[in-house]
């Protein structure tokens, strides 16, 4: 199992990517180890099968430049059920791979399955670094220096923003990977997503690129404060 820098965690693939992608393309460009976890297969999607999904994210770790993409396998729509396994997986993963930075959905949205992986996660990241946590006792204890909140359906005001203007490009072109989620195709039922979401990812990064003073930015939220040695 490699290290990574950044281990980015989301439900489905393409929640990383709709909220981070930008993010993890520039790590990727400066050398840093990216990593992507899901945590089902989203098999429950209206369009697209499980194989395509696979392959289209597959696509998108390619422009990415991703040193690592897991997939748990549990039960799209059922991660209440699977709760307590899925922290106890997201834990030894975490100190597997011992990431500098946790990303995981922003805790308030639309869909339950973001707002379920947002809260497993925020456990997992503390549990981590419990010494007795009953996960895997054979791996030492380990707890990343950050957890940030990137955004999928909901906006709100970040507390950290990332420049994303020089690799904006390369974050909709991995989106475009996901075709079957985000293009009407012949067999294709309309869904939020297939009708303008890549134009609202658009508009999302842009208003957070204007309140920075920058072209494009991705917005990240974190549940306690920076701590700051000067400004």
């Amino acid at each position: 199992m490699k290290e990574l820098d950044i281990l980015a965690i989301g439900a489905h693939p393409d929640d990383v990517e709709i909220g981070a992608a930008g993010t993890l393309l520039l790590a990727s460009k400066r050398g840093e180890k990216v990593g992507i976890l899901d945590l089902t297969y989203a098999e429950l999607s209206s369009n697209g099968t499980v194989e395509r999904r696979q392959e289209e994210a597959a696509a998108a770790d390619q422009i990415l430049g991703s040193t690592a993409r897991y997939n748990f396998g549990f039960p799209d729509r059922g991660l209440e059920k699977v709760r307590e396994d899925a922290i106890s997986r997201v834990v030894d993963l975490i100190r597997e791979t011992r990431p500098r930075v946790v990303l995981a959905p922003y805790w308030q949205d639309r869909h339950p399955d973001h707002e379920s992986v947002s809260r497993i996660v925020r456990e997992a990241v503390f549990s981590s670094g419990i010494r007795k946590y009953s996960a895997n006792l054979s791996l030492p204890a380990y707890r990343p220096s950050k957890l940030l909140y990137y955004f999928i359906n909901s906006t709100v005001k970040p507390d950290v923003v990332v420049d994303i203007t020089d690799v904006y490009e390369g974050k909709m072109n991995v989106l475009r990977c996901y075709r079957s989620q985000f293009e009407q195709e012949a067999d294709s039922v309309a869904t939020p997503l297939n009708n303008g979401y890549l134009e609202s990812v658009t508009y999302r990064e842009r208003l957070f690129g204007q309140e920075s003073g920058v072209m494009y930015a991705e917005g990240f939220v974190s549940a306690v404060p920076y701590v700051l040695d000067r400004l």
